[in-house]
Formats: structure tokens, sequence, C-alpha cells
């Protein structure tokens, strides 16, 4: 068998949708599909504003804009994460502090924010792994404790919640990507959700190139010009137009995804209880919307393992190398050893295939090489 990592559900219907907003013949930035979608999501993800983006890195650099940060402050981030985060925080000229993850959820480790929070500590991007959250409770007291601001980096995350709280609303601001890998897509596209109306109407400026054009859209000024800093972060319609028909998907789509995971976790339940790998967990409290399986490799033998799943046409993949022992890490002055359970973590991890469309044919070969490999 010959398995791709990753294959986006697209199908007639977003070709249909595609063609129709060609033929009506609107399809630049901020459209009247743009603001259906924004509703949309809006109301799926619970927040007062959504405003779609080009992309979640786009969505981040605007929640740092939009916050004020500048040189001098800090902000503290995981180091295993992409670096979208990390680079949204130094174009604005303020510092990134990187902190460890835990071992269950792989996912930021309060214990070691409360740890890394000085007086110039502005505030916190947790990254939420997997579709699975991070300990939003714990972190949101931290962030009421000491006065900072939470940015959700909910890239992965359509679909997920914290207890009952979809992720993207939690904190201050919430971004995510819609990009080709992720569970709902539209190639290249993200969304900026909050429910503070002053750091909304700074969002809607510094996407519309600094200028009050939205307003002017809508009808409540006469003319537009140039008000603030901004850059041009607003989605096309026709890729709104594709993003809407995914989102009628959702639910079909998790729920692909989550018969997926589960016949993963009965597959290789005999190699984690031999303590050969260690499977993800989903706390029971949390909502999860199945965007990533992995395991870790125990007692070495993570690269021999890719590489025969790769010779047997499954195309299984590590992820984020670590920030702090990244080259741009170092030149900031990280070392290896600084952040033991990322590193740890990096060496052992490695993603199966999900994605609707996935035989379960597919999955059992999956597992029967798995096993040939490990056993």
């Amino acid at each position: 068998m010959k398995i791709p990592f990753n294959r986006p559900w697209i199908e007639q219907t977003e070709l249909d949708a595609l063609s129709a907003v060609i033929k009506e013949g609107r399809i630049g930035g901020n459209g009247p599909v743009c603001h259906e979608v924004e509703r949309m999501l809006g109301e799926m993800v619970r927040v007062g504003h959504a405003l779609l983006m080009t992309s979640c890195t786009h969505s981040l650099e605007t929640a740092i804009r939009v916050l004020g940060l500048s040189t001098g402050d800090q902000v503290i981030i995981p180091s295993f994460a992409f670096p979208s985060a990390a680079n949204a925080v130094l174009l604005c000229g303020a510092e990134t502090v990187m902190a460890d993850i835990r071992r269950d959820t792989l996912n930021i480790d309060p214990e070691d924010i409360e740890r890394k929070i000085t007086r110039r500590t502005r505030a916190v991007i947790p990254v939420h792994y997997a579709g699975i959250s991070c300990d939003m409770g714990r972190i949101m007291d931290l962030a009421a404790a000491h006065g900072l601001k939470v940015v959700e980096d909910a890239a992965q995350c359509i679909g997920s919640a914290y207890r009952d709280q979809p992720l993207g609303s939690i904190g201050d601001i919430g971004c995510m990507s819609f990009h080709e890998t992720k569970n709902v897509v539209c190639g290249e596209g993200g969304a900026f959700f909050t429910s503070d109306e002053e750091l909304f109407h700074r969002a809607e400026i510094f996407r519309e190139k600094g200028t009050n054009r939205s307003r002017f859209l809508a009808g409540d000024i006469d003319k537009y010009s140039w008000i603030d800093l901004g850059s041009s972060f607003v989605l096309s319609d026709i890729l709104a137009a594709l993003l809407r028909t995914q989102l009628g998907k959702l639910e079909a789509i998790t729920g692909q995804r989550a018969r997926i995971h589960r016949r993963y976790d009965e597959g290789l339940k005999g190699l984690a209880d031999s303590g050969k790998i260690r499977l993800g967990q989903i706390p029971q409290d949390y909502r999860a919307n199945y965007h990533i399986y992995y395991f870790l490799v125990e007692g070495g033998g993570r690269d021999t393992c890719l590489a025969r799943l790769q010779e047997a046409g499954i195309r299984a993949t590590t992820h984020f190398y670590p920030l702090h022992l990244s080259e741009m890490g170092k030149r900031m002055g990280s070392r290896e050893g600084d952040l033991p359970v990322t590193e740890e973590v990096f060496r052992k991890l490695i993603r199966l295939p999900i994605y609707p469309g996935l035989e379960d044919s597919q999955v059992d070969y999956v597992i029967d090489v798995l096993q040939g490999i490990l056993n």
C-alpha cells in the first residue's frame, strides 16, 4: 500500500462552491461570503467576534500587535510549537521565553509558566497540541494573578473544547488555522477570535492595511482612510466559499477522524501495554477533534521505526523541532538540556496518517506493519 500522511476531503460540493462565487464576480477580500463565514465561526466558537485572516500566523501577528506588546516585554510560549507565535512576538520587538511541556498531553506546562513569569512578562501563548486543550483553568488563573494577556494558539482546534468551552474562546484572543493540513481547510487561511470590543476594532483596522475600510463597507462612514499601522490580512471570498462548505461537514469530518483514532488505539494497545510505545492521552472532560494521532517510541529506535514505515509505503512523520534547539533559538541563548520533556518528546514522537477517507484496511495495515517493526 501507499498511504499518504494527509489528504484534504475535497468533493464536488467544494468545486461547486468555488464555481458559484467566481461566477458571482465578488472574489476579493472581506466580502459577503467572508462575512457569512465569520458569523458561522463566531457561533461555533462562541465569541463576540470572528475575523477571517490569510493564515493563523497572520492572526497571531495581529494578536501581538493589537495587544500593544513591544521592546522590553516578555511573552511565554512552548518550545514544542511551530515558529509562528515566536515570530509574531519577535517582529514586535518583544522577547520570547520558552517553557517546557507536560508528558501527558504535550501541552505547555502551567508549572513551568509560573516559574518563568517575571516583572516584564505581559502575555502567554498556550498552543493546544493535536486539538487537545492545555490546562486552561490553571493558565487563566495564573494570567489573572499576574495581569497577563492570553492568546490561544488554537491552530489545530476547530471543534475542540476545554470542558464545555470551545478552544479559541477562553483567552483574550484565539487564533485558528484552515491550512490544507487541518481538519477543516480552505488551502491557506485562518481566523482571529475575541469578545473584547476594543481588541476586535484594532484587529479589524490592522488587517485592512491600517484603514477603517471595514466601517466604510458596513456603511458607517462615507469614505475610509489610513488611521493606524496595518497590513493586508483579509481573506478572499473564493477561499471563504471553500471554507463555508467545509464547515458544513465539520461533524462528519470529526466523526471519521474519531473512528480512525479509536481503531489505532485498539490495534496498538498491545504495544503500549508491553511498554514499547506510549499512546497519546485525551483528558476525560476535554472534547478532542482528533486532529493528530501520535505515539512515543520508548527505549530508542524512533528513526529506525520511521524508516521502516516509509519502506512499507506509510508516510508517517515526526513533528515540531523544538524552538529552543533551532538555529534561531540558540542565537537567542537557548541550550540543549533547558527543556528536558520537550527534548524527550521530540526524540520519540511519531505521527500516523489520519484523515477522512482513510479506510479500515489501510489503518489495519499500518497497525500490522508497526507490530512487525516493534515486536
